[in-house]
C-alpha cells in the first residue's frame, strides 16, 4: 500500500491511500491548507491499525 499526497484544484492539500493493484482505498475526504497538516492526517490513519473494530 502506498499514501499519495496531491494538491486539488481548490490548491489543498489531500491524500489517497492505493493498494497494490493501484486501487484507491482511501482518501483525506476534505483537504488541507498546509502540506504538513495533510502528513499529520496520515500518520492518524496509518497508527490506527489497531484500532478495535465495532459493529452498530
Amino acid at each position: 500500500m502506498t499514501y499519495w499526497l496531491y494538491v486539488d484544484a481548490n490548491r489543498q492539500w489531500r491524500w489517497q491511500l492505493t493498494a497494490a493493484n493501484h486501487r484507491i482505498i482511501a482518501n483525506s475526504g476534505e483537504g488541507y491548507h498546509n502540506k504538513a497538516d495533510c502528513v499529520a492526517a496520515i500518520n492518524l490513519v496509518a497508527r490506527s491499525g489497531g484500532t478495535p473494530i465495532r459493529e452498530r
